[in-house]
């Protein structure tokens, strides 16, 4: 299977930084065909702080994604809908996102602040996907409909799921912004870890939370369903189309989506 990626990220109309950060890298291999990351994060401290949060988990993937020998000797073991590697993909996401948290957690005791950051990552491989997540920036799958896969790890979420509040109460909730886990903010980080398969034409939405607010699920799928995104370019130039419209609508954060679709 081959994949095309493309990411717009947005300092938006109120923020004076930027503090979301976001990358995609593909790679060719000889055993498993074209490999493609996405990770997304979602910084927050105050200025240049949640930046500097949200680079390290970004550079972190990086360098993990870069010093792998393109997975020559990883096995892939299926059962129903569900994946599992031979070399511990999962554990070593589960781990790299664990060591972030300590990273970050011990330079702001050093430094006696406080900052942190959320991170949504997709790995797409040989028809299935593997998602690590923590916080409130999300991964949505697009195919016929958009569904959202992973479970935000925020106040006003837990409510929701204990029946508590109401998703409509939920979005001018005062603690609509406040975070159950946190990389870099949380003592202990447990990252959520999905598996998937894929199928050609299915298109996989990362975001952060100033992305999704102002729009609809129709506007969504309208401008992102395959058939609509073609290539990269078309990709990016859909993004910055809804990113343009959010930030009419008066979304106050930093704005940033990647898309990344599965095509042969």
């Amino acid at each position: 299977m081959k994949y095309l990626g493309a990411a717009v990220s947005d300092t938006g109309i109120s923020k004076r930084t930027n503090q979301d950060g976001v990358c995609i890298k593909i790679a060719d291999t000889e055993q498993h065909g074209q490999i493609a990351m996405c990770v997304l994060c979602d910084g927050m401290g105050g200025l240049k702080k949640g930046e500097l949060a949200s680079a390290t988990v970004i550079r972190a993937f990086i360098e993990w994604f870069e010093q792998q020998p393109f997975f020559e000797d990883t096995t892939l073991v299926i059962t129903g809908d569900h994946m599992s590697m031979s070399d511990g993909l999962s554990a070593d996401w589960e781990r790299l996102v664990k060591a972030c948290n300590f990273r970050i957690l011990e330079y702001g005791r050093k430094e006696g602040i406080t900052l942190g950051t959320t991170v949504s990552a997709i790995l797409l491989m040989e028809g299935h996907y593997l998602i690590a997540h923590v916080g409130d920036s999300r991964v949505y799958k697009i195919a016929g409909t958009v569904e959202q896969l992973t479970e935000d790890h925020s106040f006003v979420a837990r409510e929701i799921k204990r029946g508590n509040m109401t998703e409509e109460e939920a979005e001018n909730h005062p603690q609509r912004n406040v975070l159950i886990q946190c990389v870099g903010a949380s003592g202990i980080v447990t990252p959520d870890i999905l598996h998937g398969r894929t199928e050609k034409g299915d298109v996989y939405m990362l975001c952060s939370d100033g992305f999704r607010h102002k729009l609809s699920t129709e506007e969504i799928y309208e401008e992102f369903r395959a058939e609509n995104i073609g290539s990269a370019e078309i990709m990016e130039d859909k993004e910055r189309y809804l990113i343009s419209r959010v930030k009419t609508r008066n979304e106050r954060d930093n704005i940033t989506v990647a898309l990344m679709k599965c095509e042969e």
